[in-house]
């Protein structure tokens, strides 16, 4: 899709980003989104990319900079990987993240964090971290993380902006208010620490049964969807005044 037609769409669907500020006095969670070699890593799996791609990097980077913050702050991290089995019911993608294999392991960037004693890492087998959590009981590891570490503030990052964020996003923002999340208040994208897939419309008409995904579109509409659901999308995140950049 061309430039162009991209800014038209964005004309159409303007989206008012903001500053976030985490404070100190509070207790923020941090929410890391699928950030696996499968998705991120090139050459990694069938969704991965075929070639070095700036918004991913961009993503990989910023998210390793904010797991590094929270974890010298000590504050609660959460991590996501998408792990499906081979059986899984059929999808509208081709096979990806498998269980077992390198493409549902965080990428190297982000590989430390699992050792760290902040850090809670939940493997998903479907889209939305939300329901994902749920375990055989009834229970839900996120519902408790949330819980057990008060937290207020949750921050989102990760990859595919337009699918699995947003649909761990809406499920929170849902759950949120329907008083299953006390006490948390707010839920913030950093859109820095975004991104998703590029499946070009020429790809997608060549290959069997591909779905067109113009990356920087559905970058955009996923974060448009998740402000229209009560999220706050940042562009610029700081700490007690300071940027992010700043303290760290």
């Amino acid at each position: 899709m061309s430039s162009q037609k991209i800014d038209l769409l964005k004309a159409e669907l303007p989206l008012e980003e903001e500053q976030v500020t985490l404070q100190e006095d509070r207790v923020n969670g941090l929410v890391l989104v699928d950030i696996v070699n499968g998705f991120c890593t090139v050459g990694a799996g069938n969704l991965a990319p075929r070639e070095q791609n700036k918004q991913i990097s961009n993503m990989v980077n910023e998210s390793a900079k904010l797991a590094r913050l929270f974890c010298e702050k000590k504050w609660p991290v959460m991590a996501f990987l998408d792990t499906h089995h081979p059986d899984k019911p059929e999808e509208p993608y081709p096979p990806h993240c498998l269980s077992g294999t390198d493409e549902s392991n965080l990428v190297p960037a982000l590989r430390w964090i699992e050792n760290e004693p902040n850090v809670t890492i939940r493997r998903k087998d479907c889209y939305d971290g939300y329901l994902g959590s749920f375990e055989s009981d009834g229970s839900n590891v996120f519902v408790n993380w949330v819980r057990n570490n008060q937290i207020k503030t949750i921050l989102v990052v990760g990859v595919c902006t337009d699918i699995c964020v947003l649909d761990f996003v809406c499920s929170t923002l849902c759950a949120r208010n329907l008083g299953f999340l006390k006490p948390l208040e707010e839920v913030a994208v950093y859109s820095g620490g975004c991104a998703t897939f590029d499946v070009p419309l020429h790809i997608a008409r060549s290959t069997n049964g591909a779905m067109p995904h113009p990356q920087e579109l559905m970058h955009h509409v996923g974060l448009y969807m998740a402000k229209e659901r009560g999220a706050k999308v940042a562009n610029k995140l700081f700490i007690n005044g300071s940027t992010i950049e700043e303290a760290i």
